[in-house]
């Protein structure tokens, strides 16, 4: 039996000069550099502009007034449009965005911005909360800006933003998007 032996080249050698390429090392490390860059920002780079909460702008309207509010009682009323149905409600604890003395009067509409279902009459005094929604059982918490406590919702209740002159509430903006409308503004752009 003959043995045959096969040279094995040290260094072998993929590519000639002409065809440079990256090896698996040399791209894994590129590409995180490179996201390093990006997550960090360039040097020289400017700061960017803080972030906002998007508030539409309303009429003013008198909603009611902070001697007729009873704690835990909720207060029906149309804003910004005759068919967008929203509670004004005394907490009784501090809630964000809240109006009066204590902080605790705060308003938000009533349609779940997951599917657009009613929640009309499931305001929670125990809690301060709103829901179950009847479609999926999201129920909002009117202390934090109306934030999903559970269910299937990810968006927080639109809230309308108060402010109290005197004895009187007026609504005079909506923080977030009111289910089944495209945007916000001071025109009704409900979605078909």
């Amino acid at each position: 039996m003959t043995e045959k032996t096969i040279p094995v080249h040290a260094e072998h050698d993929h590519h000639d000069d002409a065809h440079a390429c990256m090896s698996r090392r040399q791209f894994l490390l590129a590409g995180g550099a490179m996201v390093t860059l990006a997550a960090i920002g360039l040097p020289g780079e400017a700061e960017a502009a803080p972030l906002h909460a998007l508030k539409a702008a309303y009429p003013q309207t008198k909603i009611g007034s902070l001697a007729a509010l009873k704690k835990g009682v909720p207060v029906e009323f149309a804003y910004p449009y005759p068919n967008v149905q929203n509670i004004l409600v005394k907490l009784g604890v501090k809630g964000g965005g809240g109006v009066g003395a204590q902080q605790d009067v705060v308003a938000f509409n009533q349609q779940c911005p997951h599917m657009g279902g009613p929640m009309q009459g499931t305001y929670k005094d125990a809690f301060q909360a709103l829901g179950p929604c009847p479609l999926h059982l999201t129920t909002f918490d009117l202390t934090r800006h109306g934030m999903v406590i559970s269910g299937h919702a990810t968006e927080s209740l639109p809230q309308i933003v108060l402010e109290v002159r005197g004895d009187d509430i007026y609504a005079v903006g909506v923080q977030g998007l009111v289910y089944g409308y495209s945007a916000m503004t001071s025109v009704a752009t409900k979605r078909a």
